[in-house]
């Protein structure tokens, strides 16, 4: 059963008892990812999940009393939020409300510590993008295909330059229009129950005043209306291609469609994309067909590495050819169910798990509601060969699709 209470400031804690294991997870989810920063200010979300380990008002290192009382923590952001977890022994659950609610008050906004994890997330930048064979793929699509909606960067930012030029000033004030008790959700999973947890937030968060937050009017990005293209050739030992249809928002009731296709198409061995394609023909070093989830209108990727001495404008043809297939016949009953009931354990083995269900009802409250976690099962178990035809007409148009030639220097 999901608890729920709303704190005077906006914060809403949600709960569920689980006995089964002598952890608590507590988990800080903020509604604030790339799509929140200022287009010549992007990679900010990313920062500050580097930031909000680097010291807050009172506690100067995050990390050692977690570690001293038995816990373990992480984070990461999307495009949509930005996720903050730490998993402790249920003795020790006071030090994760603690140290959680901490930072949510305020960040040691120092320039010495501002520099440090600016530094850390240059490199990191450096790392996964500019010395990454392919790594800057996503850096060239996604400009491709939205010409205004702030999906158009990654979640790495644009350039490292954004994260360089950042003033101190310009991060406060970023800290303080977001990372706020009525800009989050408090989930609170495991070995405690609902009355000690509504004690334990009350004394760390409900202190905390309500921040004034301004929710972003954003672009809706236009209908493609035509085929995008671009080619570049980089330094990487196999040329590839990629293309990126666009598709429907989270909360959009062909979402489910969209995911299973995805997976009809590239999840597992017995998958279309890897079983014609790379087992019966050959043609093929790596397929991957893949949505972003995002919360507003995401992508549909579909990628695929040729062997050599297969051009990139066949391989493509060939990618195309599978999809429209989709377009035109139904799937099996068989084939269907396959991908629905890989789904289906998945997501229970999910929801079984302590931690990882305090992320699902949190990110579901941020988008619907918490409980409606418990009803996804049923929206992939209603899905028809029919309504799987529907949504692939809608997508794969040649017209919604931007393509990118991404190839080998040795072929100049």
């Amino acid at each position: 059963m999901i608890n729920k209470h709303i704190l005077s400031n906006g914060l809403c804690l949600l709960h569920e008892e689980d006995n089964s294991t002598q952890m608590v997870a507590v988990n800080v989810l903020y509604n604030v990812g790339s799509k929140d920063e200022h287009p010549d200010r992007t990679g900010f979300a990313h920062l500050f999940e580097h930031l909000m380990f680097g010291g807050s008002v009172n506690i100067p290192d995050y990390d050692r009393p977690l570690q001293d009382a038995g816990g373990e923590n992480n984070a990461w952001t999307s495009n949509d939020c930005t996720n903050y977890y730490c998993i402790v022994p249920k003795d020790n659950v006071e030090v994760a409300f603690w140290l959680e609610s901490d930072r949510m008050l305020g960040l040691d906004f120092s320039q010495q510590s501002l520099d440090i994890q600016k530094s850390v997330v240059i490199e990191e930048f450096k790392q996964r993008v500019l010395n990454q064979p392919y790594g800057d793929m996503p850096l060239l699509i996604r400009p491709m295909a939205y010409k205004v909606h702030p999906y158009r960067w990654a979640t790495i930012g644009v350039t490292p330059d954004h994260i360089a030029e950042a003033t101190l000033e310009e991060v406060k004030t970023f800290f303080y229009k977001h990372y706020a008790p009525n800009n989050a959700i408090l989930s609170v999973v495991g070995n405690i129950s609902f009355e000690k947890a509504l004690e334990l937030t009350e004394k760390w968060f409900a202190p905390i005043e309500k921040r004034d937050i301004v929710q972003l009017d954003l672009p809706k990005e236009p209908e493609q209306k035509e085929a995008r293209f671009e080619e570049v050739f980089r330094d990487v030992p196999q040329s590839t291609l990629l293309k990126a249809y666009h598709m429907c928002a989270r909360t959009n009731e062909d979402y489910q469609a969209c995911d299973v296709l995805s997976d009809l198409l590239a999840n597992g061995r017995s998958a279309r994309l890897f079983n014609r394609l790379v087992m019966e023909k050959q043609l093929f070093i790596e397929v991957n067909a893949y949505i972003t989830g995002d919360i507003e209108n995401g992508l549909f990727f579909v990628t695929g590495k040729p062997v050599p001495g297969l051009s990139l404008e066949d391989a493509d043809r060939l990618l195309t050819e599978e999809l429209m297939t989709l377009t035109e016949d139904l799937v099996t009953e068989y084939e269907l169910r396959k991908v629905v009931n890989k789904f289906e354990s998945g997501d229970l083995f999910s929801n079984i798990n302590y931690a990882s269900r305090a992320f699902n009802i949190a990110y579901y409250q941020m988008f619907a509601s918490a409980e409606e976690v418990d009803n996804e099962v049923q929206r992939y178990l209603s899905l028809t060969p029919e309504k799987i035809r529907e949504v692939a007409s809608k997508i794969f148009r040649p017209e919604n699709c931007s393509t990118l030639y991404y190839r080998s220097s040795s072929e100049q």
